[in-house]
Parts: structure tokens; C-alpha cells; sequence
């Protein structure tokens, strides 16, 4: 009898203190929520504006001495800042990807192309090439007086696809996403 109730006694000791133990979990869980709930809705917060006001952009060419920049959303850049902006599609790159470029050209501007190249207000900005490195067929970019709403965007590489081209163009306001600054 005794042995009986000792192995009653352990399983009832082991039993009450599993459930002990569920209930002390639990317990603090609730605690630890309630403790840190301020703490994960602050971040989630933060992380919500950031994610309204500010972005990321990668360089993944070498058009530009810099690969990773900080855009601010929603911010005009002004002439030979950097400029992120949607690609309105078409050639090597599908419709909404980020490029970055330098803000070269405002509207009324004036685009010339002679046999030395382009030249915005009369200063070179660039020589286009016939064919991009992949060997298809570049078309020259629009010449003339820049209108309202566009705007001439440019990398000093050789190889950067900018306003010279075609397929790039004048970008429209309405493809800016905004400034951008590099990081590195």
C-alpha cells in the first residue's frame, strides 16, 4: 500500500506541475506582452513611416561610382542631384524596376546632338553608342527644348542607359520616386 501511494503521490506531483508549469508559461507570455507590447507596436511604427518616407535603391551597373543609396520619397531633386525614377518598360528591363541617374536636364532646357554627341545648354553630356554591350541596336534619345514635366537624367559611364537613348528618354515626373543620396 505504502509504494501505491508514493507512485500516486509522484505521478500527482508530476501532473500538477506539468499543468503548473503550462500555466506559468502562459502566465508569462501574457506578461511579457504586455511589457514589451509598447516596445513592438513603437517599432512597427517606425518601420511603417521609414518605409513611407524613405527607400532603398541599388546600383547593380557600373553607371554610377556608388551602388547602394537612400531615396527620399516624394522629394524633387534638384539639377546634378541623384534621381530615382520608375523605368516606364520596354527594352532589357521590365516596367516599375528603380534606376538612379543624375538629374541633368529641367524643362526648357535645350537637347543638341552633333557628331561629338549630346550637349545639354551647350556642355557635352555624353556620346551614344550604336549598340548596347549585349550588341542590340540603340536608337538616339530626343533632342530639343525639354517640356514641362520632363527631364534629362544621365551617368557619366559610357555604358549607362540615360536620356541619350530612346528607350530611356525624357523621363516624366510622374516616374519619380524622388532625391537620392549615396551610401556607398
Amino acid at each position: 500500500m505504502r509504494t501505491l501511494f508514493v507512485h500516486r503521490g509522484w505521478r500527482g506531483r508530476f501532473a500538477s506541475s506539468g499543468r503548473f508549469r503550462l500555466r506559468t508559461f502562459a502566465e508569462r507570455s501574457v506578461e511579457h506582452l504586455k511589457h514589451w507590447a509598447v516596445v513592438y507596436v513603437a517599432v512597427a511604427a517606425i518601420a511603417f513611416w521609414f518605409h513611407a518616407h524613405y527607400g532603398f535603391g541599388l546600383n547593380a551597373s557600373p553607371s554610377l561610382p556608388h551602388r547602394l543609396f537612400l531615396i527620399h520619397k516624394g522629394e524633387m531633386p534638384s539639377r546634378g542631384d541623384f534621381v530615382a525614377f520608375r523605368w516606364a518598360g520596354g527594352g532589357p528591363y521590365p516596367a516599375g524596376v528603380t534606376f538612379i541617374k543624375v538629374l541633368a536636364g529641367m524643362p526648357g532646357d535645350e537637347v543638341t546632338r552633333d557628331s561629338q554627341g549630346f550637349h545639354l545648354n551647350g556642355i557635352p553630356v555624353g556620346v551614344p553608342k550604336p549598340v548596347s554591350r549585349r550588341g542590340q541596336p540603340l536608337e538616339p534619345g530626343p533632342t530639343g527644348r525639354i517640356p514641362e514635366g520632363r527631364y534629362y537624367v544621365q551617368a557619366g559611364h559610357p555604358d549607362s542607359l540615360d536620356s541619350r537613348y530612346q528607350l530611356t528618354g525624357w523621363i516624366h515626373a510622374s516616374q519619380i520616386i524622388g532625391r537620392a543620396d549615396a551610401l556607398f
